[in-house]
């Protein structure tokens, strides 16, 4: 080869890779960058108030239940905090579980350690999943830390220890996260409870309040102990990338009330939906519910905010994209906002709930177009001529389709849906009805009513 020649290779080479770095500068790249748990990629969750889940609430008493919980359709139970809780300006007669004495102790009022290690194996041993809720952006009055290290905690301008500023949480004091040693006494107590009692993750109350860069470093740390499932009280992306698996989605909430006892339409509800497709991360998970125990206790029943679009929005939160949520006492029709600060046991009774959430789940489970994030379904609007009173949408993967239809007013509503790209045969799930669509299908949704067809294989 002649020395021209082999410049000409050598030129047309370096051509050649400057070309391909050039173009992976508009590679697309995911945003999310952890790596979800496999065992979380059709999960639901159920969140346990165990002072009140039973009239004992004690782990053991709990630990009962178990087998009806599991009956019903989920993987991950989420405590409540477990933690002994502060005395110093407690809030009623039993305090807040958020006002937290020590962050590697148990509560008494719950049971001991071995009662708690003892619950855990007992859901691992059911093929389910436990996280227990984490309240590291504070500490109550009295904890311990308060006094042997100060310096850990921000302060008023007169020195003294203060609530989150702005925040009217006067039973506890805000931890200052640009101390050091403070972010490595949190990480070590998160090591320390998936290390002793095997959890499998945590919730994150008020995750936002507390840097990301921490987070990043924690997850990292507890992902090298086991795959750890981190759920976040928050909803932005920043949190999303490299720490939580899942956000709450608060705006679902709002925007169902808006359909349902607000009285303003569907259309904040179906802008969430164009959102979710558009600009949510794909692989991102987000939490749905119509109750959560802040909604329980401070805003009301799901009676009271949805009125009578209730099933309809539970049916709606658990068939879009995201975790569906069950608050414990849901699934029994529980109508009342339980005490925070006071002993207040749910009473359990039969309810069509529970029946309905088991064919919701099993469906979660079996149909790869209702899985959680990148391996669900993308939702994909079902034009129909009523778009101001119906929401229909469809859902693919892996070969399983669903349609959903959801009539959120309450009135009569005949309507033609536009079914010429989702031809096939459909089953009801709740009804059994087969349906056979063409290019037109038109129906009479009544009330509030609502059908999920699952696409025949």
């Amino acid at each position: 080869m002649t020395q021209k020649c082999f410049s000409l290779l050598l030129l047309m080479l370096f051509i050649s890779v400057f070309s391909q770095k050039q173009d992976l500068r508009y590679a697309s790249k995911p945003y999310v960058e952890l790596q979800h748990p496999e065992w979380s990629k059709n999960a639901t969750i159920y969140e346990v108030n165990i002072r009140q889940y039973s009239k004992e609430g004690t782990f053991k008493a709990f630990e009962k239940d178990l087998p009806r919980i599991k009956k019903l359709g989920i993987d991950i139970i989420w405590l409540m905090p477990i933690h002994p809780i502060g005395v110093e300006k407690r809030k009623g007669s039993l305090g807040s579980y958020y006002s937290v004495k020590d962050f590697r102790g148990i509560n008494p009022e719950f049971g001991n350690m071995q009662d708690f290690k003892r619950l855990v194996d007992k859901i691992h041993s059911m093929g389910m999943y436990i996280i227990i809720d984490w309240v590291g952006n504070h500490s109550a009055w009295d904890n311990p830390l308060s006094k042997e290290h100060p310096d850990w905690y921000t302060k008023t301008r007169e020195g003294n220890f203060q609530p989150t500023p702005w925040y009217d949480w006067d039973d506890v004091i805000d931890f200052d996260y640009e101390n050091p040693k403070l972010r490595e006494y949190m990480t070590e107590s998160l090591k320390f409870w998936v290390k002793e009692a095997n959890i499998d993750g945590y919730r994150a109350d008020t995750a936002g309040f507390i840097p990301v860069d921490f987070w990043d470093e924690a997850r990292k740390q507890l992902d090298a102990i086991k795959p750890v499932f981190m759920l976040g009280e928050w909803e932005s992306r920043d949190l999303l990338k490299n720490a939580f698996d899942i956000e709450y989605s608060w705006s679902l909430f709002e925007k169902m009330k808006d359909a349902t006892t607000r009285n303003k339409g569907i259309g904040n509800l179906v802008e969430y939906l164009a959102h979710d497709v558009n600009t949510f991360p794909r692989d991102a998970y987000r939490m749905t519910f119509v109750e959560n125990h802040d909604m329980n206790s401070w805003n009301g029943t799901p009676q009271k905010n949805f009125g009578a679009g209730l099933e309809t929005s539970m049916v709606f939160a658990a068939v879009i994209n995201g975790m569906p949520l069950v608050y414990n006492g849901q699934e029994a029709g529980l109508d009342r906002s339980l005490n925070f600060f006071e002993k207040d046991p749910i009473v359990w009774k039969e309810s069509p709930y529970f029946g309905m959430y088991q064919k919701l789940f099993k469906l979660k489970h079996e149909n790869r177009a209702l899985w959680n994030g990148k391996l669900g379904g993308e939702m994909i609007r079902v034009v129909n001529n009523k778009q101001d009173k119906i929401i229909s949408f469809y859902r693919e993967s892996s070969g399983d389709a669903v349609l959903p239809i959801f009539n959120f007013s309450g009135e009569d509503v005949p309507v033609n849906l536009d079914t010429k790209y989702y031809k096939g045969k459909y089953v009801e799930l709740f009804s059994g009805k087969a349906y056979n669509l063409n290019g037109q299908t038109p129906l009479k949704m009544k009330p509030w009513e609502y059908l999920v067809l699952v696409k025949s294989k």
